[in-house]
């Protein structure tokens, strides 16, 4: 199959085409022929899997017919970086067709989204507490959304906004079309999607389970030798841009700190930076100019960067639903990636908790010649998984050399 036989509207057409694509990826295939005849879905897709264009195509094609200056089309989003990711994608979509788009979130001064909001749009991509602020002083009228999509509805609950959520729901009509999407399905998330969605179309693309393309790897370490660990990888690793996780705002920074006076090309992004910050870190590394991001969870959502080849967990995810978001940030687009996960002492539980769900146990693997300590033994909270566990990954062998450029 290819775009040409979704019909699109010929300005649609002709940004898809400036954007390089050819085939749709499962969950567009499946979805876009259901929203293109105004039913709701309800799509649970793995991250990665171009679910972005597959609600944005036929909310482009949707509103080339009809009038304009007016929200027609609401896009919820968890975070700033998704929120912005999804605005991008509708300007190279729709280019040729005049459709205006703008993003709403805090973090930022609110003038420049009034203004246009004043100068009248047809679609809004929002996240839920400025959206609100919003609606609540009279400046943004949801009384003409059409088509309602909440994008990534687990994160968003993850984070509180349910809440929130109920409150827009009853800002925008009920007779609407509504696109839920989300990369997993806990009680909560489906009962919402019950209460919001009117006969819905399921599309599912593959389990809620981290992508076939990446591999999975862990490396026990003392806790206290993590950073050293992490330097020690990189230096027999080749790579491409390395995203590496942290649990909390303060540690991102800090190793970004320790890895930049070490020779290397790291930034951090955080939920302390303010947003033009947040948005230089992202637009560097998508460039190239930064090699290593390392983030905090904020960011296991809403960075489009296709080229990351590895996703280092230097703290251990809080859930397994958390270890699959970070980890589809890489083997993105049917390309391989690995994921690296440092496990301390404690970590035994959740790291039983992932081999569940990817369906295998991790392969265990130590640096050679690295200095762990005296009397660590991993063995005992991690037994290794097979004779083979001592093998090297193939990135591993005959590099002794310090890659300072990742590539």
């Amino acid at each position: 199959m290819n775009f040409e036989e979704f019909s699109f509207d010929r300005r649609i057409a002709a940004g898809v085409k400036s954007v390089g694509y050819t085939t749709p990826t499962p969950i567009q295939e499946k979805a876009i022929p259901v929203i293109l005849k105004g039913r709701d879905i309800l799509g649970i897709a793995q991250t990665g899997t171009g679910k972005t264009a597959a609600f944005v195509l036929p909310i482009l094609q949707r509103l080339t017919q009809g009038p304009r200056g007016k929200v027609r089309a609401l896009i919820v989003a968890p975070t700033r970086e998704l929120a912005e990711q999804t605005h991008q994608e509708i300007i190279k979509l729709g280019r040729d067709t005049k459709i205006r788009s703008v993003t709403i979130y805090g973090g930022v001064s609110k003038k420049p989204q009034l203004a246009a909001l004043r100068r009248g749009v047809e679609i809004v991509v929002a996240c839920p507490g400025r959206l609100l602020d919003h609606v609540d002083a009279g400046a943004l009228d949801l009384s003409h959304v059409e088509v309602l999509v909440l994008d990534e509805a687990d994160r968003m609950c993850d984070m509180g906004f349910l809440p929130d959520i109920k409150r827009i729901i009853r800002q925008v009509p009920e007779k609407r079309q509504t696109l839920f999407f989300s990369a997993t399905m806990p009680k909560d998330i489906r009962a919402l999607a019950d209460r919001i969605l009117d006969r819905p179309e399921t599309v599912q693309i593959g389990m809620i389970a981290p992508a076939k393309t990446v591999s999975h790897a862990l490396y026990p370490v003392p806790e206290d030798r993590r950073k050293e660990l992490l330097v020690a990888m990189l230096q027999r690793t080749k790579t491409g841009r390395v995203l590496v996780f942290t649990r909390t705002k303060h540690r991102a920074q800090n190793l970004a700190t320790f890895m930049k006076k070490r020779g290397y090309r790291a930034g951090a992004l955080q939920g302390n930076m303010t947003q033009n910050q947040r948005q230089q870190a992202i637009s560097g590394f998508r460039k190239g100019k930064i090699d290593m991001l390392v983030a905090t969870d904020i960011a296991a959502r809403g960075i489009d960067v296709s080229q990351i080849s590895h996703v280092v967990n230097f703290d251990m995810p809080d859930t397994v639903d958390a270890y699959t978001h970070r980890i589809g940030r890489t083997g993105r687009a049917e390309h391989s990636g690995e994921a690296f996960t440092f496990a301390v002492r404690g970590d035994s539980g959740m790291v039983r908790e992932i081999e569940k769900t990817i369906g295998t146990k991790l392969e265990r693997r130590r640096v050679p010649d690295f200095d762990y300590g005296v009397g660590f033994n991993p063995e005992r909270q991690f037994p290794q998984r097979s004779s083979s566990s001592s093998r090297l990954p193939r990135s591993f062998r005959s590099r002794g050399t310090r890659r300072r450029s990742f590539r």
